[in-house]
């Protein structure tokens, strides 16, 4: 659970400091703004695929990701 929490808290922080609303970033990595609410809240954990697609958006490693 903790490692989810980290992950919502660091795509929520690297999704601002790109500049996306949560409405934009949803649509470019294919998935509802509910689904992103509830990952960037921690009560969600996105899989793998999710993952790559959030990095790659980004533009972030995996392991920046975990590091902000």
């Amino acid at each position: 659970m903790v490692e989810t929490m980290e992950w919502g808290r660091n795509i929520r922080a690297y999704r601002k400091l790109k500049g996306f609303t949560q409405q934009d970033f949803a649509k470019e990595i294919h998935v509802s703004v509910s689904l992103l609410g509830e990952i960037e809240r921690g009560i969600r954990h996105p899989d793998e695929e999710l993952i790559n697609r959030i990095c790659a958006c980004l533009q972030v490693s995996k392991q920046d990701m975990m590091q902000l």
